[in-house]
Order: structure tokens, then sequence, then C-alpha cells
């Protein structure tokens, strides 16, 4: 009986925890089109929160690709050599990323 209420309990919690991340998953590809739309905003302070938020989220090649084409059609020289800086660093994390993998 209580070995039945525990698995019961688990398999609850581990059920939550799964409908959780999904939740938390489509929150954030929810948050990453929204912010590429914003990226091409007629909008200045716009394409500048949109900046930001890529620059925090972290390096990968779908963001790498979409600042070379901002970077591309970007009027603004100020936001271009904003997008410049993040798309520079975070084609060196791709490219220390790809060393360590054929390293190890």
């Amino acid at each position: 009986m209580r070995a039945s209420r525990v698995l019961r309990t688990a398999g609850l919690v581990i059920l939550t925890a799964g409908a959780v991340v999904a939740l938390g998953a489509l929150v954030a590809r929810d948050q990453m089109a929204r912010h590429r739309r914003d990226l091409f905003s007629s909008r200045a302070l716009q394409r500048l929160a949109a900046l930001g938020y890529l620059a925090g989220v972290g390096a990968s090649v779908e963001a790498v690709h979409l600042l070379r084409d901002f970077v591309a059609w970007e009027p603004n020289g100020l936001l271009r050599s904003r997008a410049r800086q993040i798309l520079e660093r975070m084609e060196r994390q791709l490219g220390r990323g790809a060393a360590t993998e054929c390293a190890g």
C-alpha cells in the first residue's frame, strides 16, 4: 500500500516536471520568434531590445545566421556595430565549441 503511494507520487512529480519543461520550451520558442520579428522592426528601440535579448540567449548557429542578415540589413550604424560585436562573440563561442568537439 505504501509502495504504491510512493510510486504514484513519483509519477505525478515526473509528469509535472515534464509539463513544466514542455511549457518552458514553448515559451522560449515564442520569445525567440517575437524577438526575431522585432529585430527587423521599423523602430530602432525595438531592434535594440531584440539585440539585447539575442546577446543574452547565447550562441547558436541560428542566431549567427540571423545576426549576419541583420548586419547586412541594418541602416543605423550604432545598431549595426552592436550587432557585429554580438555576432563576433557568438562566432568565437561556436568556434571554441567546435574545436573542443574535434579534440574530444
